[in-house]
């Protein structure tokens, strides 16, 4: 069987980014939190705040150094598998992920120092600084990357001339038409699954009765947002979806299961796309309800997939699907935000074992999430890797043949398994401990971390009544 570069390129690349995109969506959330917890540290002196922020910073620590290892390869497979692409468009992508490295990584990477290693070395208020520093980097970053995905998306500023992109806007280019709704929608994702992350760890402490008024203070915090921005979420998806409507109509008609262009059309809850047919099998749907959501109206018009011809059409079925996974899982959000505000008023919320144990399952939903959005923004796009300027068969390298991309392919699959692996490995040690090892030097003596993934050392394990006992490290 013949190898195709091409499609074993968009298999690579959407691995890759599949597994970065899990960690930055968790860690901008997350830093966010952290400022917090020290803010709240700082101005009442609470030992459970310092706790807190200990302990949710060498979390922080450990996904970072996964997400940073992770999103390294992206920018390479932009010379060996999209050549084509990145010559076309380094006008305009590469002052932007240059941006990005100086304004956001550098200060990322120097006051995450200062938050890891400088609780005790520096005042407390240099120690704040530093975490709000961490927290706005992690923004500047996405900042720039949705920029660049969005002007993908929806390319503005720019003009292709002899297949290369000219700058004619910076302005334009940056603040395309799509930008400011995927900013919000992503930013939005991202404290949603750093709350839900800390209400699913904390439930889960609650649920073994240890450090309870720590982990009952951050399960409060985290619900009052997730009763907020889950709903806001909604809102801004729903701006989201008609701009896409406005400049993607072939996304949004794959992500309603619409072939023919009509009025009327329904919400389908349920349909098998059959793409070869062009038809829907077994279709379970609410009438007209698609129409008023794209365009407010009952019997507004919902443009369908048959508009253009069928190399021209995304991969459907992986869009429908995509898309229902990623609103269902919203709408469930939703619902958990709403019944921790009743269990929050009758006095329950961090005693009630079912919601304790529904929070615990519920922390990974966001991930799942994020995922079934990014495939629905990114394969929805297809055929095109800039929107209606250049398509994907144009911006492969040349050169690249079937068994290359395929040796690069299984490459990046192992190195990645073990990456995660240890990683997930490491970061298990670390909830195990829990928040109990934040007195440390205090009882062991001065063990300051030299690595810096030792920010999150975990010198103690837990028996089996749960107590804490130090690990055996050579005299610890």
């Amino acid at each position: 069987m013949e190898l195709d570069p091409l499609i074993l390129s968009r298999i690579q690349f959407a691995f890759v980014v599949s597994f970065h995109a899990i960690f930055p969506v968790f860690t901008i959330g997350l830093a966010s939190f952290i400022a917090v917890l020290e803010g709240l540290a700082f101005k009442t002196g609470n030992p459970a705040w310092i706790k807190l922020s200990a302990f949710w910073t060498k979390v922080f620590a450990v996904v970072f150094g996964m997400g940073v290892v992770s999103g390294i390869v992206m920018s390479f497979q932009f010379g060996t598998n999209w050549s084509n692409f990145s010559q076309a468009t380094a006008n305009y992508l590469g002052p932007i992920l240059s941006y990005e490295v100086v304004t956001a990584f550098f200060l990322e990477a120097a006051f995450l120092g200062v938050l890891l290693f400088g609780r005790d070395k520096v005042p407390a208020g240099v120690h704040l600084f530093a975490a709000i520093m961490v927290a706005l980097g992690t923004f500047i970053s996405s900042f720039w990357i949705l920029s660049a995905n969005s002007w993908m998306q929806t390319p503005a500023g720019t003009e292709l001339r002899d297949g290369v992109f000219y700058v004619t806007s910076w302005k334009e280019a940056i603040f395309n038409p799509s930008f400011p709704y995927r900013f919000m929608h992503m930013g939005l994702a991202s404290f949603l699954t750093g709350s839900f992350v800390v209400a699913g760890v904390s439930a889960w402490y609650l649920l073994r009765k240890r450090e309870v008024e720590a982990n009952r203070k951050a399960l409060s915090m985290s619900l009052w947002l997730i009763l907020f921005i889950a709903p806001a979420q909604l809102v801004v998806g729903d701006f989201h979806g008609l701009n896409t409507l406005e400049h993607q109509p072939m996304k949004v008609a794959a992500m309603e299961g619409n072939w023919e262009t009509s009025s009327n059309v329904p919400l389908l809850l349920f349909a098998i796309p059959d793409q070869a047919n062009q038809t829907n099998h077994f279709e379970v749907g609410i009438p007209s309800l698609a129409s008023f959501i794209l365009t407010h109206d009952w019997n507004g018009e919902v443009p369908g997939l048959n508009e253009v011809a069928v190399e021209e059409q995304p991969p459907v079925a992986i869009v429908f699907w995509s898309f229902r996974v990623m609103v269902a899982l919203g709408m469930l959000m939703i619902l958990f935000g709403l019944a921790g505000l009743v269990l929050r008023a009758k006095g329950r919320y961090w005693q009630t074992p079912w919601f304790l144990q529904g929070l615990r399952l519920m922390s990974l939903t966001p991930f799942v999430a994020v995922l079934a959005g990014w495939f629905v923004t990114e394969i929805g796009r297809a055929p095109w890797l800039v929107h209606g300027m250049m398509n994907q068969a144009d911006s492969v390298t040349p050169s690249l043949t079937g068994g290359m991309a395929l040796f690069t392919l299984i490459g990046y699959v192992v190195v990645y398994a073990m990456v995660f692996s240890a990683g997930v490995y490491y970061l298990m040690r670390v909830l195990y401990v829990g928040l109990e090892d934040s007195s440390i030097d205090e009882e062991y003596g001065d063990d300051r971390p030299k690595r810096p993934l030792s920010a999150a050392h975990v010198p103690f394990e837990m028996d089996d009544n749960d107590n804490r006992k130090p690990l055996n490290q050579g005299g610890h």
